[in-house]
């Protein structure tokens, strides 16, 4: 259930246009350093904790991979995410034909599906082009 924002303070407005700006799914880490050019003083715990606010009265979506660091998205669109193995990229992937399997689900199990998390992991771009270059060399 997501939980209505009492104020969009400063901070939270800075750390929203920041991840509006990339779309690159960055870790709170990288958000910080991002939001630390425009509010020198803020702390790491601060941005965390902001975030946190911002996901759960879904004005961004928080990313749970499994092995990896929590990112984070502002594009709140119905869209799922893939992840490189090797350099751990995340990429936006729009994919109609995923849709069917919260039908199933609900079918099956008499749930109300609200929402899912499906993750895609494979080889970026520019992991393949490594992994073929060194297999050709």
């Amino acid at each position: 259930m997501q939980k209505q924002i009492r104020r969009l303070t400063r901070q939270r407005q800075v750390i929203l246009e920041e991840l509006k700006k990339t779309r690159s799914h960055p870790t709170a880490d990288e958000l910080y350093e991002m939001v630390r050019r425009r509010i020198p003083n803020i702390s790491l715990a601060t941005v965390y904790r902001n975030l946190e606010i911002l996901s759960g009265c879904g004005l961004i979506k928080k990313l749970e991979t499994a092995g990896s660091q929590k990112r984070f998205d502002a594009n709140i669109e119905n869209h799922q995410h893939i992840r490189c193995v090797k350099c751990g990229r995340v990429d936006d992937l729009y994919c109609d034909s995923v849709n069917p399997l919260d039908c199933v689900a609900g079918e099956n199990f008499d749930y109300e599906i609200i929402d899912y998390r499906l993750e895609f992991i494979g080889l970026c771009p520019e992991c393949r082009l490594k992994q073929k270059n060194k297999k050709s060399s």
